[in-house]
């Protein structure tokens, strides 16, 4: 059983950068695929970002250019770095890690995703 917290949310105004970390506990996050989401009131969880078991890195259009998804392997941490925010940044910012173990493929569904943390708020003001 993994268990995931994220740190590092907060308000602050577009144009500027940010930090999220995610600290998991309870299994190595090597072996996995790690994810950030985010869901804006009234709205559906969506992808943001993804590393692989391998290190590979996939984005949401979004957020291509501006953010980076990266990882500790021996401090069990994943990160996302978050520059040039802009106000429909604005949601909360889930951690999450799929559930295949040393899956090696390219399909990364949100339903693959069972462990998730509680969620930071990022608030980018105009």
């Amino acid at each position: 059983q993994v268990k995931l917290v994220e740190s590092g949310g907060g308000l602050v105004q577009a144009g500027d950068s940010l930090i999220l970390s995610c600290a998991a506990s309870g299994a190595t996050i090597g072996w996995y695929a790690m994810g950030w989401y985010r869901q804006a009131p009234g709205k559906q969880r969506d992808l943001v970002a993804i590393i692989t078991g391998a290190g590979s890195t996939m984005y949401a259009d979004s957020v291509k250019g501006r953010f980076t998804i990266s990882r500790d392997i021996p401090k069990n941490m994943v990160y996302l770095r978050m520059n040039s925010l802009k106000p429909e940044d604005t949601a909360v910012y889930y951690c999450a890690r799929d559930r295949r173990r040393f899956y090696g493929g390219s399909d990364y569904p949100i339903e693959s995703f069972d462990s998730w943390g509680q969620g930071t708020q990022v608030t980018v003001s105009s």
